[in-house]
């Protein structure tokens, strides 16, 4: 019995590593097709793929403590009450993905939204940060 729980455990805690690496990916990915679209001047589609590339990459962190939400709102309140407020993350990131979710928002929903290029670099270069610190977290583990 022992052996088969210990088995089990092992394959739930491979799903999650799994999904983690999964969502991480798809984070990566998101980033990059951020970087072709800014490159192509579609700033409002490059926005929108820059907060996705963090919003996955949380969601990769969220995938080891088997939690996720159907709402943005979930992971990000998730995010901020267990890994920002207990110090494992440092508050600049939860900055960074609470900003990446308003300007997405705004330039997905306001009809009228502008972003300029250099607010569009901004957000880019916060996702890389973003990225980058997610990593260096998963690799710790």
């Amino acid at each position: 019995m022992l052996i088969f729980l210990l088995k089990e455990w092992k394959f739930i805690i491979n799903n999650y590593l799994e999904l983690s690496d999964y969502r991480f990916a798809r984070a990566e990915e998101d980033l990059k097709s951020a970087r072709i679209l800014f490159e192509n001047f579609l700033y409002k589609q490059a926005v929108n793929r820059s907060y996705y590339a963090v919003f996955h990459a949380t969601r990769a962190i969220l995938a080891l403590d088997n939690f996720d939400s159907k709402k943005h709102s979930g992971i990000i309140a998730y995010f901020n009450q267990n890994y920002i407020a207990t110090g494992r993350i440092e508050s600049k990131y939860s900055k960074i993905l609470m900003s990446a979710q308003k300007v997405r928002n705004n330039s997905d929903y306001d009809d009228f939204y502008v972003i300029n290029k250099e607010e569009v670099a901004t957000q880019l270069s916060n996702a890389a940060l973003f990225l980058q610190r997610v990593e260096k977290f998963l690799i710790k583990l």
